[in-house]
C-alpha cells in the first residue's frame, strides 16, 4: 500500500470529517437525526477539550466528561448559548427541542433532555451542513462558559 494518504473527495467538500455526504441537506433533514450526529461530534469536541488538560487519568477524565455531556450539562450549555445564537440556529434549537425522540429520558427530566437534544440538533445542523467554524466558536464557547460558572 502506498504512504500517499487516500483522498476519497466529498468530506473536504461538505466541510465533513470523512467522506460519506448526507443524503439530503442538513435544513431538510429531521431534527433527531441532525442531534443522532450532534451527540457524535459533541462527545468528541469534549473529548479532546479534555485531551488538553492536565489530568488525563482515566477516571477524572470520565467524571470530566460526564459533567459536560450529560443531559443536564448540555441543557445547561445551551441556555449559555442562547445569547450568541443566530435566527437560524434558534430555529433550529427550536426544531431540536419540540422533536419526538420515542424515548423516555433516563437520568434527566423531560425538559432538560428537549433542550440537550436541541443543542444536539443544533450541533448537528452545524456539522452536517458543513459550518465547522461556527460549530468549533459555538463548542469552545460553550465548554468556557460551562467551565468559568463551574469555578463561580
Amino acid at each position: 500500500m502506498s504512504d500517499k494518504p487516500l483522498n476519497m473527495g466529498g468530506a473536504e467538500d461538505a466541510g465533513n470529517w470523512f467522506p460519506y455526504p448526507a443524503s439530503k441537506p442538513a435544513r431538510l433533514m429531521p431534527p433527531i437525526a441532525l442531534a443522532y450526529i450532534g451527540d457524535a461530534v459533541y462527545e468528541v469536541a469534549v473529548r479532546q477539550y479534555l485531551l488538553a488538560q492536565p489530568n488525563l487519568r482515566p477516571n477524572h477524565l470520565h467524571r470530566r466528561a460526564t459533567g459536560l455531556v450529560s443531559a443536564k450539562a448540555q441543557s445547561r450549555m445551551l441556555v449559555l448559548l442562547e445569547t450568541v445564537l443566530t435566527e437560524e440556529e434558534r430555529g433550529i434549537v427550536r426544531q431540536g427541542r419540540n422533536a419526538k425522540s420515542g424515548s423516555l429520558p433516563k437520568n434527566a427530566d423531560v425538559l432538560e433532555y428537549r433542550h440537550a437534544t436541541a443543542l444536539e440538533a443544533l450541533i448537528g445542523f452545524l456539522y452536517s451542513d458543513g459550518r465547522l467554524n461556527r460549530l468549533r466558536e459555538l463548542i469552545t464557547y460553550g465548554i468556557a462558559q460551562m467551565e468559568n460558572t463551574e469555578k463561580s
